[in-house]
């Protein structure tokens, strides 16, 4: 297939979408364009402390995110999760698992919405070492999921 049919095919998607759900999807590709460009150029240990409170994945704030929420709440956490992946399957970047925890848990904080954004980490086969973000709000699975339970959730931020 031809790179601008592609393209075509992807933006097509977004063009048939509400100017509500567009605003949303602009949104999200702003705060994927952000969480990769902040990966690349800041040391993870400088940017964590953007992340909010790092807590081990037992915190009572780590589990109030995993249950349900008010309706609202929810509801937005699964618009919120529509539009990072249909930004993350427009941009011209590969938006893994991280920058896509890190831009949907800017736009649940902007919307006053508590998530928890969490670690896991797994030997690989191939690779020494693997990683896994996923993020969760309102009893909502974000991103991230399913999380292969070759994982083993290592450290939360809330």
């Amino acid at each position: 297939m031809a790179p601008s049919h592609s393209i075509r095919r992807r933006l097509g998607r977004v063009i048939r979408l509400d100017r509500r759900q567009k605003a949303l999807v602009a949104e999200a590709v702003f705060w994927l364009t952000v969480a990769r460009l902040g990966l690349m150029a800041v040391p993870f240990p400088v940017l964590a402390r953007r992340l909010g409170d790092f807590v081990p994945p037992t915190d009572a704030r780590v589990i109030a995110c995993a249950a349900a929420g008010p309706t609202a709440n929810a509801e937005t956490a699964r618009r919120v999760r529509r539009a990072v992946a249909a930004a993350g399957r427009t941009l011209p970047f590969e938006a893994v698992c991280l920058p896509r925890a890190m831009a949907a848990r800017a736009m649940l904080y902007r919307r006053g919405i508590p998530s928890a954004l969490h670690f896991g980490a797994a030997r690989g086969p191939e690779k020494s070492f693997e990683a896994h973000a996923w993020l969760n709000a309102a009893g909502i699975e974000v991103t991230g999921y399913p999380v292969a339970s070759r994982f083993a959730e290592i450290a939360c931020f809330v």
